[in-house]
């Protein structure tokens, strides 16, 4: 066998092994070396929530490692575990009678592109060996060396396609987002105008670009109508300037109002950044679904096809009914109210998402993007591994939808769908811990903790007292501060409190007097 495969290290000239060492070595040192500085740089520009993305795509590197390593260990053995011919007949993803075509396809298509994929530096057997089987009638292998390195080489392209094509959406969509800076600050510039300030507005209702963009009248009829207009928003103009100031009012009159300047454009970044370390890992129920993709992969059945539908009904879906809670926010003002005094606020709640769960949002665009790279992954992979004209591609008329649908998720995912999560969640009942910056995260982390540990000692030293003392700072049993108390230390110990106890409301409160912007 080893006659048939090629000479071992015993009788391989030294250079050849020093050579091809030195390539592979000198580039993991490179990807290793690029990824250490870049985690440096966004340390530096204090980018801890995309550092810690970066960690997570090191953390997929490393299982992508340890899965190659595994593979490569257990090859021999797995080649040695054998099933019946009839057994190795079913479910096949290319027809018996399409297997010489296949295998002269493949010599001529190989590629450039995968030749430099690391998993072919992996010993790769020109011819299976079946020795081991043959000896048993009617025996073959459970998997040949050739189809397992095949295996191989489709995770590693996976995995590289998947942080490569969530790393682009992201960045487009945070691209999208950072334009609305300009709202923002005009906001401020209004706010810092003293006529401005001066003025009392006196708001119709109806006649507010919010109201009359976004409610579509009372009724069975209006509410058909308002999921239509939902889906077909999503594509064009998704956010507008007066939503963003509706929306961004609301969210700072309900969690800190005493703060009117707080700057909801930067918190809002914050939280999309920290929510991207989610969105680029490969979580364990994703990698189930590439097990019974594979599965399903079967000939006739073109299986691909169809379920490239799930990423892009998963994403109609979900922009529909990310453009479907601004819409209840304007019903809600709008039936209620004919003319209020002052700017329009709406409320945010968690009743308006599915199951009164906003973090079901994200979970639904780590499994959209996760599917789509899926879907491309394997496409590319077949592509450069057996060539455009193989069987297990398919046929034209089922390629070219699944590539238009694959295209069109990404973009609309970039610029449409990430857009509205970035902003429509945030009309929750509570707010992320990105409200605050990552130095004050740090501080209420340390105080609650310390909180916690003397709460019992605070409880037995006060009895039923509504007042506690603490290093001459004073917290009321209501959970508010006089004007004496708003030393530093005074602040700090509130903010511990509110994050000990969960209160909403109190950790706003110590938000508003921080100055937190």
């Amino acid at each position: 066998m080893a006659a048939k495969e090629g000479p071992t290290l015993e009788y391989t000239p030294t250079w050849v092994v020093a050579v091809v060492c030195s390539v592979i070595v000198a580039i993991s040192l490179a990807v290793e070396r690029l990824l250490h500085y870049t985690g440096k740089y966004l340390k530096k520009k204090n980018q801890k929530p995309l550092f810690q993305a970066l960690q997570k795509i090191k953390e997929e590197l490393m299982l992508l490692g340890f899965i190659s390593l595994l593979l490569t260990v257990f090859q021999s053995r797995i080649e040695k575990l054998c099933i019946s011919e009839n057994l190795a007949k079913e479910w096949l993803p290319c027809k018996l009678r399409d297997a010489s075509s296949s295998s002269s396809t493949t010599t001529h298509f190989q590629t450039l592109f995968t030749s430099f994929i690391p998993g072919r530096l992996l010993a790769e057997a020109t011819t299976t060996p079946k020795e081991y089987c043959a000896k048993m009638e009617g025996k073959v292998p459970l998997l040949s060396l050739t189809a397992l390195h095949h295996l191989h080489i489709f995770i590693f392209v996976l995995a590289v396609v998947h942080v490569t094509f969530c790393a682009l959406t992201i960045l487009f969509g945070g691209a999208k987002i950072r334009q609305w800076k300009h709202w923002e600050d005009s906001v401020f510039k209004k706010e810092n105008n003293p006529e401005e300030v001066l003025k009392t507005n006196f708001t119709q209702v109806q006649d507010h670009d919010f109201i009359r963009n976004r409610f579509l009248g009372i009724g069975k009829d209006s509410a058909l109508l308002g999921w239509v207009h939902s889906f077909f928003k999503q594509f064009y103009g998704s956010v507008t300037k007066t939503d963003y100031l509706t929306m961004r009012l609301g969210f700072i009159m309900t969690h800190c109002r005493g703060n009117p300047q707080f700057n909801f454009h930067k918190y809002m970044i914050r939280a999309f950044e920290a929510d991207f370390r989610k969105v680029v890992g490969i979580s364990w129920y994703l990698w189930l679904f590439v097990v019974i993709f594979l599965l399903l992969n079967v000939a006739g059945l073109h299986a691909y096809f169809w379920i490239a539908f799930i990423p892009f009904i998963l994403l109609l879906a979900l922009g529909t009914k990310l453009e479907h809670v601004i819409i209840q926010l304007a019903n809600e003002i709008a039936e209620k109210h004919v003319a209020i005094a002052g700017d329009l606020v709406v409320q945010p709640s968690d009743d308006h998402f599915w199951f009164h769960r906003p973090q079901i949002v994200l979970l639904l665009i780590h499994i959209i993007l996760f599917q789509n790279s899926f879907e491309l992954a394997f496409f590319f992979w077949i592509w450069g591994q057996y060539g455009f004209d193989s069987c297990i591609m398919g046929e034209i008329g089922y390629i070219i939808p699944r590539l238009v649908i694959g295209v069109f998720i990404q973009f609309v995912c970039s610029y449409s769908t990430l857009p509205l999560y970035a902003i429509v969640t945030q009309m929750g009942s509570s707010f992320k811990k990105a409200i605050f910056e990552e130095h004050i995260q740090e501080g209420l982390v340390g105080w609650a903790r310390t909180a916690k540990k003397n709460k019992g000692l605070r409880k037995a030293a006060n009895g039923s007292t509504t007042t506690t003392t603490t290093r001459g700072s004073t917290t009321h049993a209501s959970g508010q501060m006089s004007p004496k108390e708003t030393t530093p230390l005074a602040i700090q110990m509130s903010e511990a409190s509110a994050m000990e106890e969960g209160n909403a409301g109190e950790i706003a409160a110590a938000t508003l007097y921080s100055g937190h912007r």
